[in-house]
């Protein structure tokens, strides 16, 4: 008999990283918070099953452009972020994932700015799964909008990931 905790779900793990409870790191075979969500100060602020919500505050001293404005690919890179860790909320033991592409429409330039992306998943199949993600600032204006499509891997596909 052993004495080893039982895995913990992601969503469970998750959402007692955000009630402030004490997480084993090691509990889930995902890496939370990621290295370039600390590398570009993503906070998660709320998760539950196939949805989550992203902030960042978006400076153009870090974050900017030649035109002094957020770089798109950090947009793209927040949506991208965010929905992984919905659809990281899905997995269950043995499983993984990838993205399969990422669809971006910038609405209106950023400056200095809280932003928060929102993403949720549109259609839930068994392998594919598709999302949408909005990322506003903090006075509700969407500044982009994304969709993308995620890819369940099970079995040997999901090995080593």
């Amino acid at each position: 008999m052993s004495n080893a905790s039982p895995r913990l779900p992601i969503l469970d793990h998750l959402q007692r990283m955000l009630d402030g409870r004490p997480v084993d790191p090691t509990a889930i075979p995902l890496r939370y918070p990621t290295a370039i969500s600390q590398l570009l100060g993503f906070r998660l602020v709320a998760v539950s099953e196939a949805m989550a919500a992203i902030e960042l505050e978006a400076d153009p001293e870090h974050h900017g452009n030649q035109q002094g404005t957020v770089h798109g690919g950090l947009l793209c890179e927040l949506a991208d972020a965010t929905i992984g860790t919905a659809h990281s909320t899905l997995m269950q033991p043995g499983e993984s994932f990838t993205s399969i592409d990422l669809d971006a429409t910038f609405v209106r330039p950023v400056w200095r700015a809280r932003l928060r992306a929102h993403a949720w998943a549109e259609h839930r199949g068994r392998t594919l799964t598709h999302y949408r993600c909005d990322i506003q600032r903090e006075d509700g204006k969407v500044v982009a909008r994304m969709a993308s499509k995620v890819m369940t891997l099970r079995g040997e596909h999901a090995q080593g990931r």
